[in-house]
């Protein structure tokens, strides 16, 4: 597994997790149960603590980063090649791919962050919204169907990491 420990500090990584091989994991990292960590990503604990909750998935090419803190809820997706650093994201958020959420921004429950949208440093995302743009700003609001999408969505990589750590292995030519 890509795991490095940096001075005192070593990734904690929770049962049932799945990390692909050419993920980097390196210090301060605490990962949920059940989460799916795809290729490529980097998570990156070396100047401060970045907290992963259970039954997230952090999509191929994400980086994650913080100067002090970085906060991500339970059953969060993040998407391919996203970048997440320094901020808090809170339970069932959907982060669209090539997203940047910024330091000290926060993005509250049940939202979405449309794709190559941009959170800027300090900005809210308030729960049950849809945001996007560059800066981004808000789209609508969060209905049943939204709903309906991201518990669906979300339950597909929750089987998908059970997936991945049962049957997943390697061809050798």
């Amino acid at each position: 597994m890509p795991l490095y420990s940096l001075d005192q500090s070593t990734p904690v990584i929770g049962t049932g997790t799945w990390i692909a091989p050419s993920a980097t994991i390196i210090g301060d990292v605490r990962i949920g149960e059940r989460c799916w960590i795809g290729p490529g990503a980097i998570i990156r604990g070396d100047f401060g603590t970045i907290v992963i909750g259970d039954e997230t998935a952090i999509e191929d090419g994400v980086v994650i980063h913080c100067a002090q803190q970085a906060v991500i809820g339970k059953r969060v997706t993040v998407g391919h090649s996203a970048i997440v650093h320094g901020c808090t994201v809170d339970d069932w958020v959907v982060i669209g791919m090539h997203a940047t959420i910024c330091d000290d921004a926060h993005v509250g429950e049940w939202s979405i962050l449309a794709e190559q949208s941009l959170v800027k440093k300090g900005q809210s995302v308030p729960g049950s919204t849809i945001y996007g743009g560059n800066p981004a700003a808000y789209i609508g609001d969060i209905q049943p169907r939204h709903r309906d999408y991201m518990v669906w969505g979300k339950q597909l990589y929750v089987e998908l990491t059970a997936r991945y750590e049962q049957a997943l292995h390697e061809v050798r030519r």
